[in-house]
């Protein structure tokens, strides 16, 4: 696929770039600030964008309105987020406002190359993928008083790997349970949030985390 990288660190940004060039992928451009992504996605149109949240010249969120920069003017190009640290503002805004081709990763993830690469594929497929740091710290924000209260513990679990994208497949493989209970814990989830309506992978996530803001 091609790939446009965005990473004020020297370092980081030619070793993802190298990264990604053994795996086939065409990058057709790395950039060190948010003004040359945009000025490299408008001239390029790549098939996904890998930048970092923080950016220069302010090192804080220019790279985060880069990227809902491009998902407002090319909303066919997917945006991989890539952060030091949980912030919870801006994985809520970013998982708030998609509809798919939006992933959002702590840089740590990066060095778990597997990881990295699927969730690169997953995006750029457009799907999501949500560290699941970012997706533990949305959910513990929830109050006493919100809904979530009434998922059991094992429906808890099915959404947070909801959250983080997975498909139910996955989800019975990494709980150990078969796909058909997945569907029942899901729906059972839907029905508690008030979300029994939305289908597809990648509305059910928005939803769930949308929800998860108030």
């Amino acid at each position: 696929m091609r790939v446009i990288v965005a990473e004020d660190s020297t370092l980081l940004r030619e070793g993802l770039v190298r990264l990604l060039v053994d795996e086939g992928h065409d990058v057709i451009a790395s950039v060190g600030d948010a003004d040359a992504l945009l000025a490299a996605v408008g001239q390029d149109r790549p098939d996904i964008v890998v930048t970092d949240v923080r950016m220069p010249p302010g090192h804080s969120d220019e790279g985060l309105r880069a990227a809902l920069t491009i998902r407002d003017r090319w909303p066919e190009v997917a945006v991989l987020m890539l952060s030091q640290y949980v912030e919870n503002r801006y994985a809520a805004e970013l998982i708030s406002g998609s509809a798919g081709k939006i992933g959002y990763l702590l840089k740590d993830r990066v060095a778990q190359v597997d990881e990295f690469l699927d969730a690169l594929d997953r995006v750029a497929g457009g799907g999501t993928a949500f560290d699941p740091e970012v997706v533990r710290q949305l959910l513990s924000r929830t109050t006493r008083s919100n809904p979530l209260e009434r998922l059991t513990p094992r429906e808890r679990d099915v959404l947070e790997l909801m959250a983080q994208g997975l498909t139910n497949a996955r989800i019975a493989a990494d709980l150990f349970i078969s796909v058909s209970s997945v569907e029942k814990h899901i729906n059972s989830v839907f029905d508690k949030l008030g979300l029994a309506n939305s289908t597809g992978l990648s509305r059910r996530v928005m939803a769930v985390v949308a929800y998860l803001r108030t």
